[in-house]
């Protein structure tokens, strides 16, 4: 049923190690050579990352998202591992359990780009018996993500229904030296072919600077587990000095919330891309990390509105997550895990496959597998202007993080110098991750003062509004929000206050029709 394997279940260990330098050669990249434009990225991204071209696999394949389990086994797994064999990239054996499986490798990542088809789905058999009581909803799926598939590459004789444990979860050790019998499979794959060539510019240049920004953290009050993984997010951000706006209510954003510099997102649970993101003027900064959990977050990779990846990929983000089918929330990319990887220095895909408990299941990880966006949170790399708040307070934080009171006024004097709000709100949003809101608030007024563009001045009024919200002073909150609508309803993000409104004084029913 969860397909439990002795050689999968044994082999990981969670050693810490520091993160490796990435090594091209170990790096294979695969495309569809029925699409021009498939191969033009996967060559695009090879010399971008100095893969060597011998690495580079063109499959014909469908020209669709979705294919049948008997296409991928023909057109994609049964091709790859005659590519595989041809190219002696590996060596086959049995283990003591019998299971063929690779035990020597030359490469260890496989990068999937735009044209190959991302899900298999699913097949049922009218002869196939009715479930047994107690028989878990997920027992006898078969439906996939290919690339979670393709993690399993030359391990025969698995069964087809449910899930193989990965060997990998929660390891901190680099997979270079894991020796484990699988590969780790990145994706990139978006709306566009413009969108993915962006993806991949934007994770070497960031890579030049590291990623620094504002981080917003939205959690859904659905079940406790997902809306954890989030709060160790934030409580991560604590401690690395990076700035995080932290919604706990259980409604998402409200549309158009004013954002600024998002470079960090996480959050659940709409079906669709909602919030700050429908905001035509939003903007994710260069190389962001954007991840929303929802069950089809991934369903559609091609369509900029629908479910969740493709939109956030629109938007500007870098690198995602998502599910292709149902994946059930303790089978999806714990994201607290997956996040604290990439802080230590792991590339974006280490950080993936260190995050998601199984393989042979739905889930996908989107972007440069090679990204590693925190390279520079040491406060080293190339310098630019439009970072220099982020990098002070995280300089703030390696010098004085014991201090809290001396980091705070240094960072107010920063503040001065630099005529900074960004500064002055992360004060604020530090003390209202700790439900200091009082503190907080008084950090939100100072800022809406050094603010010059209404849209941050709006967001301090909205911020003050959820620390009243928060602690049950609805009448002040909405005194507030009534207040800041009609001050910015020049701007797009005044429905956002407006939407609030509507949660916190709903409107009356329309009046009963009319019996006749």
């Amino acid at each position: 049923m969860f397909r439990f394997l002795p050689f999968l279940i044994t082999c990981a260990a969670a050693l810490h190690a520091a993160p490796l330098e990435p090594n091209p050669a170990t790096v294979a990249v695969l495309y569809n050579s029925a699409q021009p434009e498939s191969r033009k990225l996967a060559e695009t991204y090879a010399a971008a990352r100095e893969i060597p071209a011998e690495n580079l696999v063109g499959l014909p394949l469908a020209v669709a998202e979705e294919i049948s389990r008997a296409d991928f086994n023909r057109t994609l797994r049964d091709a790859l591992i005659g590519e595989f064999d041809r190219r002696q990239w590996w060596q086959r054996a049995k283990d003591p359990q019998g299971n063929l499986l690779p035990v020597q490798f030359r490469i260890r990542t496989l990068v999937c780009v735009r044209g190959v088809p991302s899900r298999i789905k699913r097949e049922t058999s009218p002869s196939a018996p009715p479930p047994k009581e107690g028989e878990p909803p997920f027992a006898r799926s078969n439906e996939a993500a290919v690339d979670s598939e393709l993690a399993l590459l030359g391990i025969e004789g698995l069964p087809l229904d449910g899930f193989v444990n990965n060997p990998y979860f929660k390891s901190e050790k680099p997979f270079l030296e894991s020796g484990l019998p699988m590969t780790l499979v990145g994706r990139i794959d978006g709306p566009t072919w413009e969108i993915c060539e962006r993806m991949v510019r934007d994770a070497i240049e960031a890579e030049k600077t590291g990623l620094w920004g504002m981080a917003v953290a939205d959690l859904s009050r659905k079940f406790p587990e997902g809306d954890q993984w989030i709060e160790d997010i934030v409580a991560a951000h604590l401690e690395a000095g990076i700035p995080t706006l932290v919604d706990r209510f259980a409604d998402t954003l409200p549309t158009n919330y004013p954002l600024r510099d998002t470079a960090i997102y996480y959050g659940w649970y709409d079906w669709n891309v909602s919030g700050p993101f429908l905001n035509p003027g939003f903007r994710f900064r260069r190389g962001a990390v954007a991840v929303h959990i929802h069950s089809f977050s991934a369903a559609q990779l091609r369509d900029p509105q629908k479910n969740w990846s493709g939109p956030l990929l629109a938007r500007g983000a870098a690198a995602t997550l998502g599910n292709v089918y149902e994946p059930y929330l303790q089978m999806t990319h714990h994201l607290n895990i997956f996040h604290r990887r990439l802080l230590a220095g792991y590339t974006l895909v280490e950080a993936a496959y260190m995050s998601v408990p199984v393989l042979s299941w739905q889930n996908v990880v989107l972007g440069d597998p090679l990204y590693r966006p925190f390279l520079h949170l040491d406060g080293s790399g190339e310098k630019a202007e439009a970072d220099r708040d982020y990098r002070a307070l995280r300089l703030a934080k390696l010098r004085w993080g014991n201090e809290s009171g001396k980091m705070e006024t240094m960072l107010h004097e920063a503040a001065g110098r630099l005529d900074s709000g960004v500064i002055v709100e992360a004060v604020g949003l530090n003390h209202a991750a700790r439900n200091m809101g009082a503190l907080a608030g008084v950090e939100f007024k100072k800022a809406k003062a050094r603010y010059k563009a209404d849209a941050d001045r709006l967001r301090m009024d909205m911020l003050q509004a959820a620390i009243d919200r928060e602690a049950g002073r609805n009448a002040t909150a909405l005194q507030d929000l009534r207040t800041a609508r009609s001050a910015y309803a020049h701007l797009p993000e005044a429905s956002a206050a407006a939407a609030w409104l509507t949660i916190l004084d709903p409107p009356p029913p329309p009046p009963a029709a009319p019996k006749r």
